[in-house]
């Protein structure tokens, strides 16, 4: 076996499951990944099995390999972009073993992701957040419920069935520094910390909930009752209340959106982080993304804003026998117009 296909072979057997503890589907997901660009190698650049080697890959056959799905296979840029990733993280492995291909890596790094222009991100602003908040009724019991899992779903930014698996003993409320943890995607797990206001709630909900239960429990946080039972919660149940809600917030803020759904939530925790100034490298490790490129669509979004409100700006019309232009004596406007700011 060549060294090209001995290195997958590490790559897809031994590093991603035992050290990247990666999940089946995800290691599946990379398989296919590589398993196009060995079909692109070979029905495109005509390289026989025994001929594909490292030294016949390089910047120009990446960037080949990557308009070919696009064009040929009509990929998204979103497929286009994952299967960059993976190759990505391919060479970067592949010069760990072999420091000979750590330029491979180097040019991979070199090629840009693709903006997805048509994936928009929703999300809540602070005023219709407070609104949505403000809904249920903490004086009942369900409410109370619910409340809790819609402020701890904003505070960490959780996936809905990260906190629907949450266990009692995931928080650590009576720390000096309180935390979550959260398992996510790939059994991977990530500490979160808490803002005091959510610790208050969520002492406030085990108090009710899992009176007398200790610490440590692995008993679910979130739960119904079905038949004088306990059992888990399901995402149908979350969606339920959490659109229900939103209805009810939309007669009262006209900055509510339509359709909400729990994921909102975590995207209304990720854009607020950014806006305040949180570095996308942090936010990306803050929401556990495997890539920062997959964290980049924040930034996007707020650029997206920022472009269309300048855009609304402009295309106002002055009426130059009663007023002049905005930005004929402000300095700072006309530089950032210009883009200079």
């Amino acid at each position: 076996m060549n060294d090209f296909f001995e290195t997958v072979r590490k790559f897809l057997n031994e590093y991603l499951p035992h050290q990247r503890c990666l999940s089946e589907n995800t290691i599946r997901s990379y398989r296919q990944a590589l398993n196009l660009f060995v079909k692109f190698l070979r029905e495109v650049k005509g390289y026989t099995v025994t001929k594909i080697q490292f030294s016949v890959i390089n910047r120009e056959t990446l960037l080949e390999f990557l308009d070919w799905i696009e064009m040929e296979r009509k990929c998204s840029s979103s497929t286009r972009n994952q299967r960059l990733m993976v190759l990505r993280a391919f060479f970067d492995y592949a010069g760990i073993i072999d420091c000979a291909q750590t330029s491979l890596y180097m040019d991979s790094l070199n090629i840009p992701v693709k903006e997805e222009h048509g994936k928009v991100v929703e999300f809540l602003s602070e005023a219709a957040l407070e609104v949505l908040l403000q809904q249920p009724d903490p004086t009942k019991k369900k409410e109370l419920r619910n409340l809790t899992f819609m402020i701890l779903m904003y505070d960490t930014a959780a996936r809905c069935c990260e906190l629907l698996g949450m266990r009692i003993k995931d928080l650590r409320l009576n720390s000096e520094h309180p935390i979550a943890y959260l398992h996510g995607k790939g059994g991977k797990t990530r500490t979160v910390p808490l803002l005091s206001n959510t610790v208050k709630h969520c002492k406030k909900y085990l108090r009710i909930f899992h009176s007398g239960e200790p610490n440590d429990s692995e008993k679910y946080v979130f739960y119904t009752i079905i038949h004088g039972s306990q059992n888990h919660m399901s995402h149908d149940n979350v969606s339920d209340f959490i659109e229900r809600y939103g209805i009810m917030a939309a007669q009262k803020c006209a900055e509510m959106p339509k359709h909400l759904h729990p994921h909102m939530l975590r995207h209304t925790r990720a854009m607020h982080l950014y806006r305040n100034g949180m570095p996308l490298e942090l936010l990306s490790q803050f929401l556990g993304h495997a890539s920062v490129d997959t964290t980049r669509i924040y930034a996007y979004a707020d650029t997206e804003m920022k472009r269309a409100a300048l855009e609304k700006i402009t295309s106002k019309e002055p009426d130059t026998k009663t007023s002049t232009a905005i930005w004929e004596d402000d300095e700072d406007m006309i530089l950032k117009l210009s883009g200079l700011l």
